[in-house]
């Protein structure tokens, strides 16, 4: 069995961290390069970055931060935030990052996946989809969660799997910075129905909503940023909390 993996999440505007809730009510909480290195040295298994205004605003993620990052971890990390194209994705990949996400410009030309898992090779390539539920349907937004799209979160996950992307990056738009547990049923739903990796965003609150997601969803990593930056939850003890409960985790 693969052991699950606990990713910290780093949003960025204007070259800082920063958190909000439910996309909303943005607050800044440090260097992004400080703390990738401390969560790097707390032995978190990977790191994303998301620059989260720059689809919005129309610019790309600065290549001289991800260059700075790299410098500094040892772990794999992901970018992403106004990747548009290949060669945007290439800048950040020569920067330094072992993936780059994709989630405006693909749901807008859903060819740029195919394009890019050709020229990189899918396991470079995750998609990255903010989703909200509405009377029972789960709906695609873009933009950093300002435009619905009228996609359906679960065919277009299912589209980006056969163009080639690596991994799905689901983000609950109503869950996101709540605290109150990750979509569960929606989760479980998307990694079954999917044969590439899910990572799960939105909801982390407590340590047992982590194994509450690993052992009733086929999640293949959770993703958190509040808990962790907050310092309300402590990745090495949470690790062995999990791993008290029978999931495999990466010690």
């Amino acid at each position: 069995m693969l052991a699950k993996r606990i990713i910290p999440c780093l949003d960025i505007k204007d070259g800082k961290t920063v958190k909000g809730i439910r996309f909303e009510n943005i607050r800044d909480v440090g260097d992004p390069v400080e703390l990738g290195n401390y969560y790097s040295r707390a032995g978190a298994d990977e790191l994303v970055y998301l620059d989260i205004t720059a689809s919005h605003e129309k610019r790309k993620t600065l290549p001289a931060l991800v260059r700075s990052i790299a410098r500094n971890l040892d772990i794999p990390f992901t970018v992403g935030g106004g990747v548009g194209d290949p060669d945007d994705a290439e800048t950040l990949l020569e920067a330094g990052a072992d993936k780059v996400s994709v989630n405006s410009a693909a749901v807008r030309s859903p060819a740029v996946i195919d394009e890019m898992a050709n020229r990189f090779g899918s396991q470079f390539v995750t998609l990255a989809v903010d989703a909200r539920e509405e009377q029972g349907k789960w709906t695609v937004y873009i933009n950093g969660g300002r435009i619905d799209t009228g996609k359906d979160l679960f065919e277009w996950a299912r589209e980006g799997q056969e163009r080639g992307c690596g991994e799905i990056l689901f983000t609950s738009m109503n869950h996101d910075g709540a605290k109150e547990g990750y979509a569960l049923e929606a989760l479980d739903m998307l990694s079954r129905s999917l044969s590439i990796p899910v990572i799960a965003s939105g909801g982390a609150g407590k340590m047992h909503h982590f194994a509450t997601l690993f052992q009733q969803t086929g999640v293949d990593a959770a993703l958190a940023a509040s808990v962790f930056h907050y310092r309300e939850i402590d990745i090495p003890q949470m690790k062995h909390y999990l791993k008290d409960q029978g999931i495999e985790v990466r010690i």
